[in-house]
């Protein structure tokens, strides 16, 4: 799909396999969600987690922004979209668990890498510099390591999930329903060369989904 035509000619195959076929689904959702998954992935066009986890409506609570990125808890400054995305899952919708995917060929992590915007304003890259600076002390100890090659990147991709899954539970309420067993997180790196999902273990460590 590439215009807008396109996508109403993908709404009129929707209404006319997809909702025509599953009603009684649909009726049931228009009396409200009950996800018990929120996945928190990459805005990037390649890596859909509905299609990734081929998950069927009203399955997964999903946020999407540049390179999976859950800021610290803060309060005051602008808007907080993930943190409010974040709040109702896991206190309003009660989440179970809650996996942050990232990806491969990640563009807003190589951008970090790169720093290819650190000097843009907003309109040119700044608002862009400003989200993935989430990422600086990430990136810095990861080129100290691995200097700045493909192997860097791959790192700084893996490592990016593990420093949205630390940012978490910088938030009361998460923490809060990990302790008392009522949540649980995930992390995961999908990749879009090989269309293999590789998971986090308890160690920090990732390996391919059996």
């Amino acid at each position: 799909m590439t215009v807008f035509t396109d996508l109403i000619a993908g709404y009129r195959r929707f209404r006319q396999q997809g909702w025509a076929t599953q009603r009684d689904r649909w009726a049931t959702l228009a009396e409200g969600q009950s996800p018990r998954v929120m996945v928190i992935a990459c805005s990037d066009s390649r890596t859909d987690p509905t299609t990734v986890f081929d998950t069927s409506p009203g399955e997964i609570f999903v946020v999407r922004n540049v390179a999976n990125l859950v800021p610290p808890f803060e309060v005051g400054g602008g808007r907080h979209g993930v943190s409010a995305a974040l709040e109702f899952a896991v206190t309003q919708l009660k989440v179970q668990e809650i996996v942050v995917m990232g990806h491969g060929m990640c563009g807003g992590v190589y951008a970090a890498m790169t720093k290819r915007f650190a000097e843009a304003t907003p309109g040119e890259g700044g608002f862009i510099a400003n989200w993935i600076g989430l990422l600086d002390e990430a990136r810095d100890r990861i080129t100290t390591d691995h200097g700045t090659g493909e192997d860097a990147i791959r790192a700084l991709e893996l490592e990016t999930v593990k420093v949205s899954i630390a940012n978490l539970r910088t938030f009361t309420f998460v923490r809060a329903a990990e302790d008392a067993g009522q949540l649980s997180l995930h992390g995961a790196w999908f990749s879009i060369k090989e269309g293999v999902l590789w998971v986090m273990g308890e160690d920090g460590a990732f390996a391919p989904a059996s």
